[in-house]
């Protein structure tokens, strides 16, 4: 492929070629079909799948940045008064961005499940479904409509679903993924709306005729409103974002998601189904830049999301869980970028963090082999001389998640604290703060993870070990967790730690070397839209380029307050797990409803079940009392019953036999016959 327009064949490629692994281990690999292809052509297929999608992907991306582009309709449905409803790619350097991000973490995903889900019974459905969340993905993000973009959107919901609620004998598994499944639903029902405003006002579904026909979404209001239509239309939108991509107070799936095998909490928490939203408001730039109040909304929910799950990271004692707290925030990170109209550092972060966070995810998921599926972080300490390549490389992605100068990580995280203090909107005063201190809980938690597992004294082998973490094999009762005395762990096989150093190189490195053509040169020029009235990427710019590019962004870092905040997270995690563990002990009993408040995740769970999930049911009783029992099966349905029973009870008496009963009944019947049809002889 070349400058000029790439091969749209080619392009279908991309979604296809998972599907096809998808289909080929979901239908032949199970036993609904017979098991027809064993273990080792599921995995085969479904990689090579990928690994095909990876490299056209990287090809694309290659040509986009020697001008090439895409934008055309593949498949049109119908055609509904003018509305094309259409399956349609656009290719520019943002989507082939997103396609080279989704396709190696999942190529990485897919390697490492080979060795994590060994003796899982399940083991090719579980390739089938994340090969189908693959293309799903892939779908949303080459889109160039609002049809085909809700279509990815529900699919990646979906199939997330399924792959939370894999092991579904296992109860906390099955309300983890109905729990991800209804939140997300509230999300999308706000997404719709939004899309349904711009199709009814735009007569199109198309992006760039949507883009050409703003002015509609400027000039008008909500009827029976005042609101600004485009304010409106665009807060819809990102109330869907809120959901997929884990804002509060819609984030409350993502932690439960946990429950799922830890290869799928790497794809959808890393680079994949979570970043969705941002994607989508990234990709929505012309229509989110008309609207200062939406924008203001957006900084506002990034900031609460940024800073408020980075302290729940504090207390958690499951290693996943604490990866996922970190997960929330760093989504609040690049919201927060998205509402400072800083897209492309959004994005930026949006590519950094999904390799150093898949990485986390699946370093995981080694400790927890390792530990023979404990995943109690106070069981651990002292793995590093154990298992090297998992303790090298999650020190590599700590580092990058806390911003670690020259790490990919710090020029993204670092871009956006500086694209905050840009910003002028309502609420970028308490963004500011929430970005900061988020540097300093981030670090903390970051480290107090690092430490807790892999330095210190050695805390497995005991037999009275802490288990009150969420085992995610809870679902073979007959399974042992925990090294049992005098056991040791052990370094994961190759093909877990082969995709743990691939995912560590980008880590360490990719932010250097994309930073100048991503943020401030050419690479979104035309692909995502910034109003003259809002200045943080020109600021940023100055900055960068007064400072002499990536050495000298990182190097002048050393003397800021972030840097200085992230180094003092380490330094207190050290001294309160390493030195002093008495400290967070006396803490704990100091700050009890703190502890209870955290512990309880700030009560949003209860809230939402004692009001929505109260309401309805409540709603729910009634309807069913007074509606389904009391007014169709008790007057209708069991109503007509009783009505037909008494008449037959009444009309049996008239049955006698008796010939003179029947007779004296005819002539009452024609005698009633006479007198109505008489006429009136009072009347002329």
């Amino acid at each position: 492929m070349t400058a000029g327009q790439l091969n749209p064949q080619l392009l279908l490629a991309v979604p296809l070629a998972p599907l096809a692994g998808a289909a080929i281990a979901g239908l032949l690999g199970t036993k609904f079909f017979g098991n027809i292809v064993g273990r080792k052509v599921s995995h085969s297929v479904t990689i090579l799948g990928v690994l095909l999608a990876l490299i056209i992907s990287v090809c694309t991306l290659l040509s986009v940045m020697d001008g090439a582009s895409y934008n055309g309709t593949l498949y049109q449905w119908m055609n509904v008064a003018g509305l094309k409803l259409e399956v349609g790619f656009q290719i520019d350097s943002l989507s082939a961005m997103m396609m080279c991000v989704v396709t190696f973490v999942s190529l990485m995903v897919h390697i490492y499940t080979i060795g994590y889900m060994e003796e899982d019974e399940g083991y090719n459905r579980f390739f089938a479904y994340i090969s189908l969340f693959t293309f799903s993905m892939l779908m949303l993000v080459m889109s160039n409509n609002f049809l085909q973009l809700f279509f990815g959107w529900e699919a990646v919901g979906l199939v997330s679903y399924l792959l939370i609620g894999f092991w579904y004998t296992k109860p906390t598994a099955i309300f983890a993924n109905m729990k991800a499944f209804l939140v997300n639903r509230v999300g999308d029902f706000g997404f719709i709306l939004g899309i349904g405003l711009i199709v009814a006002y735009t007569n199109s579904m198309n992006y760039g005729e949507v883009f050409a026909r703003k002015d509609i979404l400027l000039n008008g209001v909500l009827p029976g409103t005042d609101w600004m239509l485009v304010t409106v239309a665009c807060i819809c939108l990102f109330i869907g974002a809120m959901g997929k991509s884990a804002q509060f107070p819609l984030h409350v799936w993502l932690p439960d998601s946990m429950e799922g095998p830890t290869p799928i909490s790497a794809l959808i928490h890393a680079a994949t189904m979570v970043t969705a939203g941002i994607f989508m408001v990234a990709r929505m730039s012309p229509l989110f830049e008309l609207s200062d109040t939406a924008l203001s909304f957006i900084l506002v929910i990034g900031a609460i999301t940024a800073l408020f799950m980075g302290f729940m990271g504090i207390i958690q004692n499951d290693i996943k869980r604490v990866v996922a707290y970190s997960t929330l925030s760093q989504l609040g990170y690049m919201t927060v970028a998205l509402g400072a109209s800083a897209y492309s550092v959004a994005v930026f972060h949006l590519m950094t963090h999904a390799f150093f966070k898949a990485l986390l995810f699946l370093a995981a998921g080694s400790v927890i082999m390792g530990m023979h599926h404990d995943q109690d972080i106070r069981n651990m300490g002292g793995l590093r001389k154990y298992m090297k390549i998992t303790w090298l490389t999650s020190l590599v992605g700590s580092l990058a998640l806390i911003g670690t100068p020259f790490f990919s990580g710090f020029y993204s995280k670092d871009s956006i604290i500086e694209a905050v203090a840009a910003s002028h909107l309502p609420g970028s005063g308490f963004a500011r703060f929430a970005v900061l201190a988020g540097v300093f809980v981030t670090a903390f938690y970051s480290f107090r993870m690092y430490f807790l597992v892999f330095h210190g004294k050695e805390n497995f082998g005991h037999a009275h070990a802490h288990h009150d973490a969420h085992d995610e094999d809870d679902h073979d009762h007959d399974h042992h967790h925990g090294l049992a005395p005098g056991q040791k762990p052990h370094e994961s096989p190759w093909v877990i730690w082969v995709p743990l150093v691939l995912l560590a190189i980008p880590s360490a490195l990719i932010g250097y070397f994309t930073i100048a053509p991503m943020l401030h040169g050419d690479f979104f020029k035309g692909v995502i839209f910034v109003s003259e009235r809002h200045e943080a990427m020109r600021e940023l710019a100055e900055e960068f380029h007064h400072l002499g590019g990536a050495d000298g962004m990182a190097i002048h870092a050393l003397m800021s307050l972030p840097f200085w905040l992230a180094m003092a997270g380490v330094a207190t995690s050290y001294v309160f797990y390493m030195l002093k563990p008495q400290i967070p002990t006396a803490l704990k009993k100091q700050f009890g409803l703190l502890y209870t408040l955290l512990d309880n995740k700030y009560y949003l769970d209860k809230f939402n079940d004692v009001v929505f999930a109260g309401g309805a049911r409540l709603l729910g009783g009634g309807l069913w009392n007074v509606g389904d029992k009391g007014l169709i099966d008790g007057l209708i349905v069991n109503g007509s019953a009783k009505l037909v029973a008494w008449s037959s009870r009444t009309l049996r008496l008239i049955q006698t036999g008796y010939i003179y009963h029947y007779a004296f009944v005819m002539i009452l019947g024609v005698l009633g016959f006479l007198i109505y049809f008489m006429p009136n002889p009072f009347t002329k």
